[in-house]
């Protein structure tokens, strides 16, 4: 048996899978040495943490989210405005959570929830918007066109059509 060639892309994936072993490596050395005690232990219990939402809570939802997507027309228009909200939301979860106020008042100046209620809102509506334009097109493009005239026996080809009828004849 001839031994396949390695092609351009097979060569790309091992280089990133090793420099993301050697990164993962470096970053687990650095976490045991460089790091106060009980610092490995809080990183272990987030990542079981997030291991858990995920696997336990966001992946189902998602997954059945896209079931209940499945038989609709635009339900690429709605995943993707759905998709978009959640990664904002994992995104502004650690403000929005943190517990206590800073010490520091110009670490979080904002009004968090009012701004992820308004980023989540304008997601809404423009996906609402890009959906409805969407149905729009999909329907207009299905309209029926107007039938053209039929002849005494149904046939739009009866009738000679001569010069005159077309434009190109002069009345006397």
């Amino acid at each position: 048996m001839k031994p396949t060639p390695m092609t351009t892309m097979t060569v790309i994936r091992l280089l990133l899978i090793t420099t993301g072993l050697v990164l993962a490596a470096v970053g687990v050395e650095h976490l045991l040495t460089e790091t106060r005690a009980g610092t490995a232990r809080d990183v272990l219990l987030w990542a079981t943490a997030t291991l858990v939402l995920h696997d336990g809570a966001l992946a189902p939802a998602t997954l059945a989210t896209g079931l209940l997507l499945a038989g609709t027309k635009l339900r690429g228009v709605w995943r993707a405005g759905l998709l978009t909200a959640g990664a904002v939301t994992l995104v502004a979860l650690p403000v929005l959570l943190r517990p206590g106020r800073p010490t520091d008042p110009s670490v979080l100046p904002l009004n968090y929830p009012l701004g992820l209620a308004t980023v989540l809102t304008v997601i809404a509506v423009v996906t609402a918007a890009t959906a409805a334009w969407h149905h729009h097109r999909r329907h207009r493009r299905r309209s029926p066109q107007p039938e053209p005239e039929r002849g005494a026996r149904g046939d739009a080809g009866d009738a000679e059509v001569g010069a005159a009828d077309l434009g190109g004849g002069r009345e006397a």
